[in-house]
């Protein structure tokens, strides 16, 4: 079994799963806590992932005028930056 992050997408699909089960009302108390437990932990990584990847998208600033305008994550100059 391997220790690295699943992707944003199975931890989703994984998390549907676990909602499904919960909602079933099927499972006994002490799995149906397990199973909020690691829904939880997988709510909090894909929540930190959407963050991560808005930040990474764009930064919202201001031209002279106020109007809002797109630039990408790190790029102060403007400048293309390969990632």
């Amino acid at each position: 079994m391997t220790s690295s992050k699943p992707t944003f997408e199975k931890a989703m699909k994984q998390l549907e799963l676990i909602v499904e089960e919960l909602e079933s009302g099927t499972l006994p108390l002490e799995k149906s806590l397990k199973k909020f437990e690691e829904g939880m932990a997988l709510s909090r990584y894909c929540n930190e992932k959407l963050e991560e990847t808005e930040r990474r998208i764009s930064l919202l600033t201001a031209d002279e005028e106020g109007n809002p305008v797109e630039s990408p994550f790190g790029s102060e100059t403007g400048s293309d930056e390969s990632i």
